[in-house]
């Protein structure tokens, strides 16, 4: 898992919160990262419908999805993340060990299904349910 997940969960959380345009600067300065990376990340939300854009001086974006019904599995899935996943494999699918040839895709499945237990934890974690453990169900536009 990269940390664009956790920028996207934050900038949702905050739209939520804010309901209204925010600008990639604010929304910057609130995840504490650069504009830039705020940005890159909100492309694949606003492809998913979780956001919208407003052009020009006050541009910038907007929540546009239900908060109770977009969970984290939704947002991770807009942006592509896996969250269990192995970079390297020991061993060589070549080899004629069985367990040299075979490991890499052992744990390969493995990993899958770690993977997918962690989707399904955060099916059960929404937008609206991260507002409401940070402000105790105050919500509408509160200075953050």
């Amino acid at each position: 898992m990269n940390s664009d997940f956790i920028v996207a969960v934050h900038a949702l959380v905050f739209l939520n919160h804010k309901q209204g345009v925010v600008s990639s600067e604010a929304l910057a300065e609130n995840v504490c990262t650069n504009a830039a990376r705020v940005r890159k990340v909100m492309a694949p939300l606003k492809r998913a419908g979780l956001v919208e854009t407003r052009e020009g001086n006050e541009g910038g974006y907007r929540f546009a999805a239900d908060p109770v019904g977009t969970d984290l599995a939704s947002i991770a899935e807009a942006l592509g993340v896996r969250f269990v996943e192995a970079r390297w494999h020991s061993g060589d699918a070549d080899k004629e060990c069985l367990v040299a040839s075979g490991m890499g895709g052992i744990m390969d499945g493995i990993f899958a299904e770690l993977d997918e237990c962690c989707r399904e934890r955060l099916k059960q974690v929404t937008v609206a349910s991260i507002d409401d453990r940070i402000f105790g169900g105050v919500s509408a536009a509160k200075p953050a």
